[in-house]
């Protein structure tokens, strides 16, 4: 079973003949993965180096974790797993489904299921257009008054809408 190693604080001006060039004396049976930006082709600052077991893998991560490399340390640790995403398998391109370690995961706030909006079962190929009774992607019934706690606001837009409320409570604030 391969190890995927990712391999961080890399140059912006870097190809991937030379990360495998690092790790030349492990081995042929290390490859190397420099992930690039898809507009200007540069290193995003991070890749992928596999390896063959979990102990070269550990070795490596003790080995090389710090190291200069045109004068940045490489920060080196075992990478996450692999997530199924909306980029995989699509693109085929390098950055497609690509992950960077120790991301904080965050919990999907639960929304309540309200009269209208429960979701459709089955695989038609217009499951993903939007219905011509569609409210325009707005709420089937408004929260009722002082119901703040029941209605949750959709967890993709939740970051935004807590900082358009603390503007708008600045702004009455100050008159």
């Amino acid at each position: 079973m391969s190890v995927r190693l990712y391999v961080g604080n890399l140059p912006k001006e870097l190809e991937r003949k030379e990360l495998q060039e690092v790790f030349v004396e492990e081995g042929d049976t290390v490859s190397a993965k420099v992930i690039t930006d898809r507009k200007t082709g540069k290193c995003r600052g991070f890749g992928f180096v596999t390896v063959q077991t979990d102990e070269i893998a550990d070795q490596i991560v003790e080995k090389y974790n710090g190291v200069m490399f045109r004068e940045n340390p490489l920060k080196i640790e075992k990478a996450l797993p692999r997530k199924k995403g909306k980029g995989e398998g699509a693109s085929g391109s390098e950055n497609a489904g690509e992950e960077q370690p120790q991301q904080q995961q965050q919990q999907p706030v639960q929304q309540p299921v309200k009269a209208g909006n429960t979701p459709k079962s089955g695989g038609g190929k217009n499951r993903n257009k939007k219905s011509k009774q569609s409210g325009g992607g707005r709420p089937a019934a408004a929260p009722q008054a002082g119901g703040d706690e029941a209605f949750q606001p959709d967890p993709r837009w939740a970051n935004e809408l807590e900082k358009l409320k603390q503007m708008l409570a600045a702004q009455a604030a100050n008159p």
